[in-house]
């Protein structure tokens, strides 16, 4: 008899692949911060088979053991049997939600992440106080009491992005032509926290597209994608956000929908796996899914067409772990930033080890997250670069609140989009 309930358990011949070579132990962050066995992909697979033919219940170690995984995907990246991780663990983790009693106390605190991260709108409205809260922040004894925050509060409060109230509001226009002759028409996944917090990404994220020869259209009906509670196990809303940004898109003429974090990419490249046992959504998704790229893939694909100006200094790129281990996405990056002249561009070591942010990870998981990135920001200064690039907003904050404010972090786009239009590059 089996532990998990009928829906979207893990399949046993999956779970069957999984030889336990141990060619995952050194790409897996939790075991190469504790090198115990059920923290690595293949102790926990076998956790998933003792749950699976019903010898261990899901409450308790198999929990814990499942809550550690960060969902980096290196070890899906490292093996050499083709054993799909992601598929078990995406399977798994709605099975926790759907079936074990958290504790009130985390119950109540990931209720919280997930009642304001999704919505743009209350985002917006957070930004207000965050807003003042930064500016207090420079007073002592507010400082001195943001120190002395408990381990998640905390956790999340050195995480929280510069806030500006203008940016937070501001709203992208529907419709940019393509500067010159139209090479692809596109829509943009503009996102939530993405939206709100980094919407100069966004913005980037147009101008390179339209000066790249792309019509970018920017629906204002989109909402969340689904990606945080998706990676989190909480399928549900997740499935119902998907559906949702489905049919909004689907409605559009374009070659490509376009997510410029890699989160989100990843997830929205799955929609047609995770909704192939629904009737009514099953083509939908698959249609859907098969239109998105990330935004360096368009413009790798596309090549470069306007001109760029040289960035004389040493860029070091960080693989997000959803763009390089989930999507496959590495050389196109990395092309991109080789087209600015003069650029030296750097590989950091340890450069498939995750940073530590993975979502919700770094505010649930705050330990284990901040010797992740003290890891990463160490390597990161090892190479002495004069900028880091990352595509993905999680990966940007977590650095950031480990390497300190002296090298800027941006994403890929900012840079080439300074290159393009000629002017100094953003601090952020």
């Amino acid at each position: 008899m089996t532990g998990f309930d009928t829906r979207r358990p893990p399949e046993r011949e999956l779970l069957d692949d999984c030889v336990h070579c141990g060619f995952c132990l050194p790409t897996c962050p939790t075991y190469q911060l504790w090198g115990e066995e059920m923290d690595s992909p293949r102790g926990r697979i076998y956790l998933m088979d003792l749950a699976e033919k019903g010898e261990i219940p899901l409450d308790g170690p198999f929990t814990e053991h499942v809550d550690r995984c960060l969902g980096c995907m290196a070890c899906v990246t490292a093996c050499p049997s083709g054993v799909q991780y992601d598929r078990l663990l995406e399977s798994v983790r709605p099975q926790i939600e759907r079936n074990v009693e958290r504790e009130q106390s985390d119950k109540l605190f990931r209720d919280a992440i997930f009642a304001l991260f999704p919505y743009r709108n209350r985002l917006r409205l957070a930004a207000l106080p965050g807003a003042l809260y930064q500016k207090l922040r420079a007073i002592p004894a507010v400082a001195r009491l943001a120190e002395r925050l408990p381990g998640r509060f905390a956790a999340m409060e050195s995480l929280l992005p510069p806030v500006s109230v203008r940016e937070a509001f501001a709203r992208l226009p529907v419709f940019t032509p393509a500067a010159g002759e139209r090479r692809a028409r596109v829509a943009l996944l503009s996102g939530c926290v993405q939206d709100v917090f980094f919407h100069r990404v966004n913005e980037a994220t147009v101008r390179v597209l339209a000066a790249e020869g792309c019509d970018v259209l920017v629906p204002r009906e989109q909402g969340c994608c689904g990606a945080l509670e998706l990676h989190a196990g909480r399928e549900h809303s997740a499935l119902t956000r998907a559906k949702r940004d489905i049919a909004v898109f689907e409605t559009l003429d374009v070659d490509h929908v376009v997510a410029n974090v890699a989160g989100c990419g990843s997830s929205m490249k799955e929609y047609g796996h995770l909704l192939a046992d629904d009737p009514e959504w099953a083509d939908r998704a698959a249609a859907f899914s098969a239109t998105v790229r990330d935004v360096h893939e368009v413009l790798a694909d596309l090549g470069p067409r306007a001109e760029r100006r040289p960035f004389r200094g040493r860029v070091a790129y960080h693989d997000a772990c959803h763009l390089g281990h989930a999507q496959g996405v590495r050389e196109q990056p990395r092309a991109v930033l080789r087209s600015i002249p003069e650029l030296v561009l750097v590989d950091l070591p340890e450069a498939a080890l995750c940073c530590g942010s993975a979502g919700i990870y770094n505010m649930v998981m705050p330990e284990a997250a901040d010797e992740l990135g003290a890891r990463k920001a160490a390597n990161v200064r090892s190479v002495e670069p004069d900028l880091v690039v990352t595509a993905n907003p999680g990966c940007l904050l977590q650095i950031g609140k480990h390497l300190g404010r002296a090298t800027p972090l941006l994403h890929p786009v900012q840079l080439l989009d300074a290159s393009i239009r000629g002017v100094p590059v953003p601090r952020s």
